[in-house]
């Protein structure tokens, strides 16, 4: 009975702490972290510096874990609603309010002390702005008040690589600002797609998303025509010679399949479509700083 109770013990707290896990959207974090140290890469010839590396990686991390945990905190009724996110830890209870914000606010208090004491001052304000952003700007204002929330609130989604940027150099750089360029050009097709697919659960929460307030027909054509831009945007890394051949050979068959999926989608009316341009999305992003880091490195004629 004694191991018995132990064992049960064991996985109530193993269960507690996936929760907390769970409220850091770790998918989702793992995709800012790999794209703000790219970043990082790409800002020097060379190797990053190992502590500039840890630490601005855990920093930046811990940030964008605070942020999404706010972001369950605001979004906890919402959440309730739509089956894609009914299961999260406040829906469920496995987490109270005050827990989420006790546990979001060490979150980012260490993540300002690491950057600002240990990598510099610039990369710790512009991480804590777009903390500020993406939970409190977008999360509260932009999400609820606009259609276009995802355009506007996607400044704070694109910053990681300039964060991993400035880590390194303690400035800024045009070229920081292509990296931020790309993933601002690449949110909203990303987003409505898959919005389009949780067409009725936004509506049954009562959010403003584009295809609840325009129309699915008007959603599609907005993807195409946003993917356009993204592979108009995605070119030039290759134009101002911030990358070489290696990339383009590479961006320009991940740029086609995008638009394959976009043009798809003004015809076909279901929602697996969507879903399976919203997954390719993300593979398309990983990919092409993947073609970024490696052109970097690997040497051309």
């Amino acid at each position: 009975m004694l191991t018995l109770r132990k064992h049960l013990g064991l996985a109530s707290v193993v269960r507690h702490w996936r929760d907390y896990y769970e409220l850091c959207k770790p998918r989702v974090v793992m995709l800012i972290v790999f794209t703000a140290m790219v970043g990082m890469f790409l800002a020097t010839p060379g190797m990053v510096p190992l502590d500039v590396l840890l630490l601005g990686t855990l920093g930046i991390g811990l940030a964008a874990s605070s942020a999404a945990a706010i972001n369950q905190l605001v979004e906890q009724q919402v959440d309730s609603l739509m089956n894609r996110t009914r299961t999260r830890p406040l829906p469920t209870g496995h987490v109270t309010p005050r827990q989420a914000i006790v546990f979001a606010a060490i979150l980012g208090t260490a993540s300002m002390v690491i950057l600002w004491g240990y990598v510099n001052p610039l990369t710790a304000v512009l991480t804590f702005a777009s903390l500020i952003g993406y939970a409190v700007i977008y999360t509260v204002f932009l999400k609820r008040a606009t259609p276009q929330n995802i355009v506007i609130g996607g400044a704070a989604g694109a910053a990681p690589p300039v964060l991993g940027w400035t880590a390194v150099t303690g400035s800024l750089d045009p070229y920081a600002g292509l990296l931020f360029l790309i993933i601002f050009a690449w949110t909203p097709p990303h987003f409505w797609a898959l919005a389009i697919a949780r067409r009725e659960e936004y509506a049954k929460a009562d959010m403003p998303m584009l295809p609840v307030t325009h129309g699915e027909a008007f959603t599609r054509l907005h993807v195409l025509l946003y993917t356009i831009i993204l592979a108009a945007v995605t070119l030039l890394p290759f134009a101002t010679r911030m990358s070489g051949w290696i990339y383009l050979a590479g961006i320009i068959p991940l740029n086609a399949v995008f638009l394959w999926y976009a043009v798809r989608m003004q015809r076909d009316t279901g929602h697996r479509l969507p879903m399976r341009t919203f997954g390719y999305s993300i593979i398309y992003l990983m990919l092409l700083f993947a073609l970024l880091l490696v052109d970097h490195y690997v040497p051309t004629a």
